[in-house]
């Protein structure tokens, strides 16, 4: 591991826990989306990444939706996060049990707004009922449908057929973003070799209709994105 790799890991760390520590003292949804946010500006600026957002004006202000995004990196919620800037649009990530368990991400996870899934699990009627005691809070619910990072060549991993399932049960209208750039290659570039000016592209969507049928989510995601 290079220097550059340990001095990049160890700021990490220290912003991570300094920032889940921040968030466990905070209850208010606004401020907490404020400090998620100021968390991504902050890392992605000290890794020397931009986020240039494309389509922001679809989203509404102080929208509700279920929000969905592929997925390559451990950072891409941040490019979200900073996708949705200045909308107030409050929302909660669902993320896995072992994102609570991790030291790394866990002080985060658990105080930053999130909604477990346990998969290990028989029954999975207490996280969906969760997630319908948030929404009609007021959140929005932020899902990466592929399930987990895709790892392969091809833009796109199959769907799990759990965020539809989010959207009907909560009648949430779905918005799709797309982040077009490789993160998983820009955080490499960022932390082995300290790249300078990097920058990743993200689209927003036009909405899709939870009531739609016609055809799976995974299928009008792609063909939104003209995958």
């Amino acid at each position: 591991m290079s220097l550059n790799q340990i001095k990049i890991s160890l700021y990490s760390l220290f912003l991570t826990h300094k920032f889940g520590l921040k968030l466990k003292k905070v209850s208010d949804a606004v401020e907490a989306t404020k400090l998620r946010l100021e968390y991504a500006e902050t890392l992605l600026s000290r890794l020397n990444i931009s986020v240039e957002v494309e389509g922001a004006e679809k989203i509404d202000q102080g929208g509700q939706y279920l929000i969905i995004s592929n997925h390559r990196s451990i950072i891409d919620p941040l490019i979200v996060e900073i996708a949705l800037k200045h909308k107030n649009v409050n929302s909660l990530w669902v993320a896995k049990k072992e994102l609570y368990n991790s030291f790394f991400f866990g002080t985060f996870t658990r105080n930053a707004g999130s909604i477990l899934l346990d998969r290990d699990s028989k029954q999975m009627s207490s996280f969906f009922k969760d997630i319908k005691m948030n929404v009609a809070q007021g959140y929005s619910i932020c899902v990466f449908p592929e399930g987990t990072r895709n790892r392969s060549e091809t833009p796109l991993s199959d769907f799990k057929e759990g965020s539809q399932i989010i959207a009907m049960k909560n009648r949430l209208q779905i918005l799709p973003v797309f982040i077009n750039t490789n993160t998983n290659a820009i955080l490499m570039d960022a932390i082995k070799y300290n790249t300078k000016d990097l920058k990743v592209s993200i689209e927003i969507g036009d909405l899709i209709d939870y009531k739609d049928r016609s055809r799976t989510l995974e299928e009008t995601y792609k063909q939104r994105f003209s995958l």
